[in-house]
């Protein structure tokens, strides 16, 4: 009697491979396409120095100019207090439109409308509004606050404030889908035994928000590292806002070093990949466990 010969779905389902991983594929596909195909060519690409040969020479030329290697620290001084500012801004503000407050989704609305502004408009709009000429300026001194204008734009402050506005919606949306996965119950439990709101917000609501406040300040950490026409546009690109990706762009389009401008891209991913690694390692130590709400 003959057996019946197995599928080759069921055959490859015996040695532990699933089908349906091939729908998988195209997402496979574009991410190699687009990721990692131009990464690996850009580390080839960075150690193949403009004078020729092999090596490490785009990176010894990098850390051996200190006007280089400022931009490392401009870059940082940028992002981090942006994503700092952005997270911790996000938290009261996410908590209090948790629950049934009167005009949530107008406010909520209004939280999220420089995502869909784009970093150009709100630059423009950081121009009018605080540049010598604008609208701050002008209130400042009609008041008598200030003898003459203050300098908010085409500086330091106005690349933070470009990257606040863009970063903060993205940091509250975050959080409050974080908020809205943590069971109400718990803090209605912890009221009754006599907790007033501030206990219950340090000892429940902050130490199960701490993992969604790790991940949501590496998004927005990223964010800001990756600051280009902000620095350009409302900052000092010649000095103080001087970040990586503007250097990365000078190597590649002004000098048409294509090594310098991968070696540099590669060092703001190592570094990236540094502060993230030290985050991970600290939302490592909070609590995994449930939440106990829907999300």
């Amino acid at each position: 009697m003959s057996s019946i010969k197995p599928s080759l779905k069921h055959q490859l389902a015996d040695r532990g491979l699933d089908t349906s991983l091939l729908l998988l594929a195209p997402a496979a596909v574009f991410v190699i396409m687009l990721f990692v195909y131009p990464f690996m060519y850009g580390i080839g690409l960075s150690f193949q120095p403009k004078g020729g040969g092999v090596g490490v020479g785009s990176y010894l030329a990098f850390f051996q100019d200190a006007y280089q290697v400022e931009s490392v620290w401009n870059t940082m001084r940028l992002a981090l207090p942006a994503a700092l500012f952005n997270v911790i801004a996000s938290i009261p503000i996410a908590y209090t439109l948790r629950g049934r407050v009167p005009g949530k989704r107008f406010l909520s609305t209004i939280l999220v409308i420089p995502i869909s502004l784009g970093t150009v408009l709100v630059a423009q709009g950081l121009l009018n509004f605080a540049g010598r000429a604008g609208w701050i300026n002008r209130f400042l001194m009609l008041i008598h606050a200030v003898d003459k204008p203050v300098a908010l734009v085409n500086n330091y402050w106005g690349v933070l404030f470009s990257l606040i506005i863009t970063g903060f919606p993205f940091a509250f949306l975050l959080i409050s889908s974080y908020m809205s996965g943590i069971d109400p119950s718990l803090e209605k439990a912890a009221a009754i035994m006599g907790a007033n709101g501030r206990l219950r917000f340090t000892r429940i609501m902050l130490p199960l928000l701490a993992p969604g406040l790790a991940t949501t300040f590496m998004l927005t950490f990223v964010l800001a590292f990756s600051v280009f026409p902000s620095a350009t546009l409302v900052g000092n690109p010649a000095g103080s806002t001087r970040v990586l990706a503007l250097a990365a762009y000078q190597a590649f389009a002004e000098k048409f070093d294509y090594s310098s401008a991968s070696a540099i891209a590669i060092i703001m991913g190592l570094i990236e990949l540094v502060v993230l690694g030290l985050v991970m390692v600290w939302r490592s130590t909070l609590y995994r466990g449930s939440t106990g709400g829907k999300g």
